[in-house]
């Protein structure tokens, strides 16, 4: 089961509505100012959340006067411990969702992309799978290794990112830029900018956790 969550950050309607046609998604949730997008495209998503601060007040109109495929509507006030996006994961961890796709949660709020980057933990700690997408990167956290097929990388550079204070024992096979049995520890840009050589390359670690950054310019 898959999940949309389209947040109130940065977010290109040409890229979202071809991410949104290339992928499949059981349910899709809207937060806060996200609802502007499924306004434009005339969609209704499946449940609302966020505390509406952000939202045009006609947009919310919209869904809130439906008759007909009316959204779930969770609202909160401002005042609370989580951000609307966090709601957003955990409403989707809630329904079933072993795999998420996080639109718009990127742009100029560093902070707030800082912050959705951490939620990308909170779902793996659920073992859920959880993807950041906008035009120019993809973004995951992982605590095993995995493979990347060259054809469905998404841009030309591939970023290892420890999210721990070290990830140990990474060996890296089928990329311009090889390790074996190393550790990669924090607060260094080692892991920036590689790049895949062969038709597949392959990431393994023992421990630790890392971020891994697809970009393209």
């Amino acid at each position: 089961m898959e999940g949309l969550i389209i947040s109130g950050g940065r977010l290109e309607d040409v890229f979202a509505a071809s991410y949104v046609k290339e992928h499949h998604f059981d349910i899709t949730i809207a937060v806060d100012a996200g609802m502007g997008f499924f306004y434009r495209k005339v969609m209704a998503p499946d449940f609302i959340v966020g505390d509406f601060d952000s939202v045009n007040p006609k947009v919310l109109r919209k869904f809130t006067e439906m008759e007909k495929g009316r959204p779930k509507i969770l609202q909160f006030q401002p005042e609370k411990d989580e951000t609307d996006t966090e709601i957003a994961v955990r409403t989707a961890i809630d329904q079933g969702c072993k795999k998420i796709h996080i639109l718009g949660a990127t742009g100029s709020r560093m902070d707030h992309a800082l912050g959705n980057i951490h939620l990308l933990g909170m779902a793996m700690e659920h073992g859920v799978e959880a993807v950041i997408a906008d035009a120019n990167n993809r973004i995951r956290m992982v605590n095993q290794g995995f493979a990347l097929r060259r054809e469905e990388q998404y841009g030309d550079y591939v970023s290892l990112i420890p999210f721990t204070p070290q990830v140990t024992g990474l060996t890296l096979k089928g990329f311009k830029y090889q390790v074996e049995d190393f550790t990669l520890k924090c607060y260094h840009s080692l892991g920036v900018s590689n790049e895949i050589a062969e038709e597949q390359a392959e990431i393994a670690f023992q421990e630790g956790t890392l971020l891994v950054i697809e970009s393209k310019d």
